[in-house]
Parts: C-alpha cells; structure tokens; sequence
C-alpha cells in the first residue's frame, strides 16, 4: 500500500473547487440541510437509489442489491490519493468507531475512479489497512465507473502524467449515504465532522429499523 505523503496545496484546492461544484449541484436539485431532522445534505428523493455491478476487492462481483439491509456509505476514489481520500477514510473509520454496535450494519463502498491502476488486489491491500470488516473495495471498466459517476453526478479527471507516468485523479470528495433499502438519503461533504455523520447515521438506523 502506498503511504500517503503530505498534502499538497494544489491538489488540494482542485479537490476544494469540485467539491463545490457537487455542492452546487445539490442545491440546484433543490436539495437541503434540514436543521430540524439532518445536520448532513437531505438527497432524498434527488438521486437514484443504489445500483451498479461491478468488482469487489476479493474478485467477486457485486451489486447494490448485495448491500441490501445496510446502511450504505459510498465514496468514489482512488488508491494512490495523497491526500483528500486516505482523510475522508479516517473520518470515516471516526464513525464507525463513535457508531459502536450500530455499525455491524454499515458498509462502506470505496468506488474506484481509476481502474487501470486499481486492480482488486491494489483495492484490496488498502481497504484493510483502515477496515475489512466494514470497507469493500469496487472498481470496474472506464465505462462502467463513468456510467455510475454519471448517474450520481461525480466529478472527476486524470491529470497529465508526469515524466514517470505517475498522475492524480481529480475528483469529488462527497460521501453518499444509503439507507436500508438502498434509497439515496444523505449527502456528506468534506466540512461536515465525523461527529455529525454519527449523529444522522443514528438516526437513519433508528428510522429505517
């Protein structure tokens, strides 16, 4: 696994400028923070419900409908980030923890957006290095990764290789959150603590037990 190197300021701020841009979205699609039920963004019924097919980390092929009776949290990704995902996967592994025994049925769904180098194998080394209990790892084809960007307006572009073929993925940073029967419910963006997504977690368990 690669060990994430310090964040660098530009890419940074092009993960800053298109999480705004999905931020953008979601107010024109007349979505809202409700300040009575929600601390987090309130898709529902803006946003398709969980649905793919693609390839977990133990090579197996999944569906949404394999998380069924979950409460499902999905961020599109990559492995060789250095910065913004391996912090939201530690805020994340904040909630889990802060969730206690509410998290035995909560999933989180690391989507590749770079599926030539994320093979399952690669996905596989990183989701257990933060959690193999709760984190499953998926990648696909170019076109099966854009086509689910697409249906739940993900942003995201390879930069130009440097003179080692190495590059950064640019990419939203938004967590999506599914409840038990799949439906789109709440969206977490990077200001939002891992103390407020435990909050609405709890209460979507609660609300969908």
């Amino acid at each position: 696994m690669r060990i994430p190197r310090a964040p660098r300021r530009q890419s940074v701020l092009r993960h800053t400028v298109l999480a705004a841009c999905v931020g953008l979205l979601v107010t024109l699609s007349a979505c809202t923070r409700d300040n009575g039920q929600w601390k987090l963004t309130n898709v529902s019924g803006h946003l398709p419900d969980l649905g793919f097919s693609l390839q977990a980390d133990n090579g197996q092929t999944v569906s949404g409908a394999s998380f069924a009776g979950k409460t499902t949290l999905v961020f599109f990704g990559y492995t060789h980030c250095p910065d913004v995902c391996p912090e939201t996967m530690a805020r994340l592994m904040q909630v889990v923890e802060q969730l206690g025994d509410d998290a035995r049925d909560v999933r989180i769904l690391f989507i590749s957006v770079d599926p030539h180098r994320d093979t399952p194998q690669t996905l596989h080394t990183y989701v257990q290095a933060f959690d193999p209990q709760h984190v499953v790892g998926l990648s696909g084809s170019e076109k099966q990764i854009a086509n689910l960007a697409r249906r739940y307006r993900v942003a995201y572009q390879a930069e130009k290789p440097d003179g080692n073929g190495s590059y950064e993925v640019t990419h939203s940073s938004a967590v999506y959150v599914f409840d038990r029967t799949g439906r789109a419910r709440l969206l977490a963006t990077a200001s939002d603590s891992a103390n407020m997504i435990t909050d609405d977690l709890k209460h979507l368990i609660k609300q969908t037990s």
